[in-house]
């Protein structure tokens, strides 16, 4: 956000309050126990646990779940999908592309609904539900109007998930955790792939003919019935926002709120006056969201043959079993370069290398995957290709990093970034074309051009994020004056701290690049 936003929005911030009684004063004291100097390490370090134990594994659970619902219609063409559904090549291409059609415009109005309700712990499964049971019905499809209809249904309800999810952990984590835990979360796409390519050989290669059934609609029906049981199941293992998650005690309430006090030096919490649509007029006109936008709309371009990944290995020229199984370690190899790439780019605070060195490594498997036809060669390629994904899983982290405050505009600005980024990939859904085949040259330069472009676009945030810091130092002695003294002094509150101490956290902030 830009320095007169944050005046703007703390000045409110301050206004809306109101006088602390007596009574509210001594509640405070005691939901402060677990901030005294020597029980707060202890308890801050149980938090964080008691977060990464049971917020983390779900929303991975839900994101590998998430993957394999989408992209089952791409092993499912393996096994004749195509030829039941008298499907065209171009067909098939819009079959992939209008998930995105839904996906892409609902993911912003969905972040601003999560960011005004107060049980995301209700939202978000409910949305997992409702894919998982379209994605099942997409079994029950005979033509082509109906799997195009049901795609349409499957974008819907999946918008709410990834954007969503990335907001959520904003409001637990702070800067320097975020980046590894969002990793953790996108490591559930890339190991989906994975285990989507297992599974999908697993059943197409034993269920064919079962009860009378083609073994791809199998696939749709086992694997949409396994996410509506997620989602029931997250109803009880998701929290809510830290100050009203029912399975956190109060002093754990407000520790974590003071966790994230300290790390912006402001309070993380919108004012009255901070309605969805302000929030979402504010990031649109930030200048670094829309780049943002363009930026992550080229990468997945260039990052889209991850639609077209099982007929890429198909080119090596095995049986549809082993096509499957050959596409799956290059995503477990991918999962561990992203955890490895995140967890270093927390411990040093940097963003621009941490994301655009993965998307380099794309660029040389597609040099590779240009300069020859071999076996040995393609293969090693698609684990470049594979691990480039280690730098889109930053992205949404670094967004949530240079839109800090005021959550309205966080959530916005995910949601443009994620929603129109989503473009990429249903341009991708083009560009991959079975005519391309088996080299699919021109995808790859298309790909090469995608990535050298998003790169250039990184630079230009890195330079505005290096100016802003620039001028958050000019302007860190005008803190002791007007406006900018009472938000420092309502975050010395909320933290039970002194103005001093308040304004010496403040000073450390400074925008990640």
């Amino acid at each position: 956000m830009s320095l007169e936003e944050k005046d703007e929005v703390s000045v409110q911030q301050v206004e809306r309050r109101p006088s602390t009684t007596a009574s509210q004063a001594s509640e405070k004291l005691e939901d402060g126990e677990l901030l005294a100097l020597d029980v707060r390490p202890a308890a801050e370090r149980r938090l964080v646990r008691m977060l990464d134990w049971r917020l983390l594994p779900t929303i991975v659970l839900i994101f590998i779940l998430n993957y394999i619902d989408r992209t089952a219609v791409t092993a499912a063409r393996l096994k004749g999908l195509e030829q039941d559904l008298g499907l065209s090549d171009i067909q098939y291409s819009t079959v992939l592309a209008v998930l995105y059609a839904s996906y892409v415009p609902a993911q912003i109005p969905s972040n601003m609904i999560l960011n005004r309700i107060t049980r995301p712990s209700y939202y978000i499964p409910v949305c997992v539900m409702l894919w998982g049971m379209t994605s099942a019905l997409t079994g029950v499809a005979h033509n082509y109007a109906g799997i195009l209809t049901a795609r349409i249904f499957v974008g819907l309800p999946e918008a709410a998930f990834y954007p969503g999810a990335i907001y959520v952990l904003s409001r637990w984590y702070t800067r320097k955790e975020l980046a590894f835990r969002s990793a953790i979360l996108y490591g559930g796409l890339l190991i989906s792939n994975a285990f989507g390519s297992l599974m999908a050989a697993g059943i197409l290669s034993r269920m064919e003919g079962k009860m009378g059934i083609r073994a791809w609609r199998w696939l749709f029906y086992i694997e949409g019935s396994i996410t509506v049981a997620i989602g029931i199941m997250a109803i009880f293992l998701l929290p809510d926002y830290p100050h009203n998650t029912r399975w956190l005690t109060p002093a754990q309430r407000r520790l974590a709120q003071v966790r994230l006090a300290e790390d912006a030096g402001e309070a993380d919490e919108d004012v009255a006056t901070d309605s969805a649509l302000k929030g979402l007029i504010m990031a649109i006109k930030d200048p670094k969201v829309p780049i943002f936008a363009v930026m992550t709309c080229s990468q997945l371009l260039g990052l889209g043959f991850v639609n077209f990944f099982p007929t890429i290995a198909g080119t090596l020229g095995f049986s549809t079993t082993v096509t499957l199984l050959l596409a799956a370690p290059p995503w477990i190899v991918a999962t561990i370069v992203c955890c490895i790439n995140a967890r270093n780019a927390d411990r040093t605070g940097e963003r621009f290398f941490h994301i655009c060195t993965p998307w380099w490594g794309v660029i040389l498997g597609y040099i590779i995957g240009v300069s020859t036809m071999s076996i040995a060669g393609r293969y090693v390629a698609m684990f470049l290709m594979a691990s480039g994904y280690a730098g889109f899983a930053l992205t949404a982290v670094w967004v949530s990093n240079a839109v800090p405050r005021p959550p309205a505009k966080r959530a916005a600005a995910i949601g443009i970034v994620n929603g129109f980024g989503n473009l990429g990939n249903l341009i991708s859904s083009y560009v991959w074309r079975t005519e391309w085949a088996p080299d699919y040259h021109q995808s790859m330069y298309i790909g090469i051009a995608a990535l050298a472009f998003a790169t250039a676009l990184s630079v230009v945030i890195r330079c505005i994020l290096v100016h802003q810091n620039k001028i958050l130092e000019r302007e860190e002695m005008d803190n002791l004056k007007g406006a900018k003294r009472e938000r420092i002094e309502d975050a010395a509150k909320l933290e039970g701290i002194t103005f001093e101490e308040a304004l010496k956290r403040k000073k450390g902030f400074r925008y990640l690049y």
